[in-house]
Formats: C-alpha cells, sequence, structure tokens
C-alpha cells in the first residue's frame, strides 16, 4: 500500500513554524512576545520563522506603536488558514494510512 504525502505543506515542516500556525489558528492575534514566550525560542529564530511565513502570504503583520513602544502583532490570513488546514488534514490522513 502506497501512502501519499501531496497535500503536506512544505512551508509547515519546521515545528516552529507549525507551531506559530497552531497558536494563530487559534488566537485571533498574537504579538511577538507572545509566541516567542508560547514556543520557547530565541527572538532570532522567530523572528525568521515569521518572516519566511509571511513571505509566503500566511501571515500578516502589524506593527504599531504604544506608549512609544513598538508592538508587532502577528495573525494568520485566510490562505494561511487554509494551507495549514489542507497541511492538517494531509498529516490526518498519512496517520489514518488512508490512501488517495
Amino acid at each position: 500500500m502506497k501512502i501519499s504525502i501531496n497535500g503536506l505543506q512544505k512551508a509547515f515542516e519546521s515545528r516552529i513554524k507549525l507551531g506559530i500556525m497552531a497558536a494563530l489558528a487559534v488566537n485571533h492575534t498574537l504579538d511577538f512576545n507572545s509566541l516567542k514566550d508560547f514556543l520557547d525560542v530565541t527572538d532570532g529564530n522567530l523572528a525568521s520563522h515569521l518572516k519566511s511565513l509571511e513571505k509566503e502570504a500566511f501571515i500578516k503583520v502589524e506593527k504599531l506603536f504604544i506608549d512609544k513602544k513598538s508592538n508587532t502583532t502577528y495573525a494568520a490570513t485566510e490562505l494561511g488558514r487554509k494551507a495549514f488546514s489542507d497541511h492538517l488534514n494531509a498529516l490526518e490522513k498519512l496517520i489514518k494510512g488512508i490512501t488517495e
């Protein structure tokens, strides 16, 4: 029996990117520090993965200033939510051994 890995998104192969999308799937928006604490990663590591997801148009970034301090928030785009949902469905099929 052959099991297809079609439908898995290469963008979500990283556990950090997968974690970012999972966090944004259940939260409307999250700021940088919340994501960093949630995922327990360094600033640089998180920033590089966020940049990659933004480049794919899977997340959107909003930069604001609150009391003269920058505050960057992130949200999943419709494209990102669809890609993440499709990725999870493909994983589920893979785990259950469902062939196409």
